[in-house]
């Protein structure tokens, strides 16, 4: 679903939501937001210091925040609607680039500022998975879970159509991981703890080269 937020003349902001996460909602800006990142904020507390996140979580109805270069990606609660939350992120976004202050004034987090326990980073990969991940490979009759979060390491098992499907590896390196890098820095390395030679439905049949 795309729709062009109201005008200004020099900065335009197209609003796509999220297929797979109708509680999702992409904004992409005609001219950098903040340059690197991504910079994600999973609560209201994180986003203390930088103007842009304390702005849109102070629209009722905003659950996280991920800014990446031209990108300002917003996750609302359930119960919002996007009407409303729409437009107010499109001024929320013009307010802040004719400010001329910098969207992002905390350096960037490393993982060990962090400072989250392994419970809060699975807390928050628990939510990426129910949110966004297990919703898409869904249509394929696959599903992540989490065995464990420990050491910086996160723990798998596929399950449904992912398990001993050929291109499990693809939907775990290509596709989740890059995603789990942007929610919780702090993990790592992934280890997939599948046993795919029992997959009795996968989406794809794994061939002999595989």
């Amino acid at each position: 679903m795309f729709d062009v937020l109201p005008l200004d003349e020099t900065i335009t902001i197209r609003a796509e939501t999220s297929v797979a996460d109708p509680d999702t909602c992409k904004f992409t800006v005609s001219q950098t937001v903040h340059p690197g990142g991504p910079f994600f904020f999973h609560a209201k507390e994180l986003a203390a210091g930088s103007p842009l996140a304390e702005r849109l979580f102070a629209l009722a109805g905003v659950a996280h925040v991920l800014v990446a270069e031209n990108v300002v990606t917003v996750g609302k609660h359930s119960g919002a609607s996007w009407s409303a939350l729409k437009s107010g992120i499109g001024t929320v976004i013009r307010v802040q680039l004719v400010s001329g202050v910098p969207a992002i004034l905390e350096a960037p987090r490393t993982a060990g500022a962090l400072g989250r326990t392994d419970a809060e980073v699975r807390a928050v990969i628990q939510e990426l998975l129910d949110r966004q991940v297990n919703r898409a490979i869904a249509a394929h009759g696959g599903k992540i879970s989490i065995v464990d979060v420990r050491d910086g390491k996160l723990f798998v098992t596929m399950s449904g159509g992912c398990q001993g499907c050929a291109a499990s590896q693809l939907t775990l390196r290509r596709g989740f991981e890059v995603k789990v890098r942007r929610v919780a820095p702090e993990i790592a390395d992934i280890v997939d703890t599948t046993d795919h030679t029992a997959g009795k439905k996968p989406f794809y049949e794994r061939t002999s080269s595989n």
